[in-house]
């Protein structure tokens, strides 16, 4: 039987940050943050499946949040209306669970690493999936609910950008406020445009004229 151990999962989290300052992401090691933790590397594998995904925990409880304030939003609610209320109830959420310098510290070590920034991306596509698949649920067709997940997800990113590199970053939830007033009024004065259909996209190619058949002689 696994040995308990009291908060392991949050003494690796703040294991992982001090060391990735300290050395650097590159030189730490699972097993440097497994011994700074006072933990064994058997326990980090038990929480997280690499050093990257210690940067992204939280992403599950994140998205689900999410998800939920989608599926339960007012029946009435325009879906862009609807989503971008949900990303910010989720910015409320994060902003409360961390500690300002530790979400900068992040933000650095995410930006500054490849491998970090294309794990963050598979979060993100994720993420916007799984919106998408509410919105469907409530009724909202494509392309219609990618094109307002994706939104949602483009609100957020900006809005957390701008509110980590403030220096008085203030509400996250204002910046992605600030960011939907921002795509609202670059839209405002754009003219409706038709919607294809999607069966009729296509134009048949003409059919090749087929030869006249000659009679023998002839």
């Amino acid at each position: 039987m696994a040995r308990w151990e009291p908060d392991a999962r949050g003494r690796l989290e703040k294991a992982a940050l001090e060391l990735f300052q300290e050395r650097g992401y590159a030189r730490t090691t699972v097993g440097d943050i497994a011994e700074r933790a006072g933990l064994t590397e058997r326990t980090f594998f038990r929480y997280f499946t690499d050093k990257r995904e210690v940067l992204f925990s939280g992403s599950q409880q994140l998205e689900q949040m999410i998800v939920e304030q989608v599926v339960s939003a007012p029946t009435e609610a325009a879906p862009l209306a609807l989503t971008i209320g949900a990303f910010e109830a989720a910015a409320a959420w994060l902003q409360s669970r961390r500690d300002f310098s530790d979400v900068r510290a992040r933000y650095a070590i995410v930006t500054e690493h490849a491998e970090v920034r294309e794990r963050e991306l598979i979060k993100m596509a994720a993420l916007a999936a799984a919106v998408t698949k509410a919105l469907h649920a409530r009724g909202v067709s494509e392309p219609s609910a990618s094109v307002v997940a994706e939104s949602g997800i483009t609100l957020f990113k900006v809005g957390f950008e701008r509110w980590v590199s403030a220096k008085k970053p203030g509400d996250f939830a204002t910046h992605i406020r600030a960011a939907a007033g921002a795509l609202k009024a670059a839209t405002a004065s754009m003219p409706a445009l038709p919607i294809a259909d999607a069966g009729a996209a296509s134009v048949a190619a003409p059919r090749a004229r087929r030869p006249r058949a000659t009679q023998p002689g002839k």
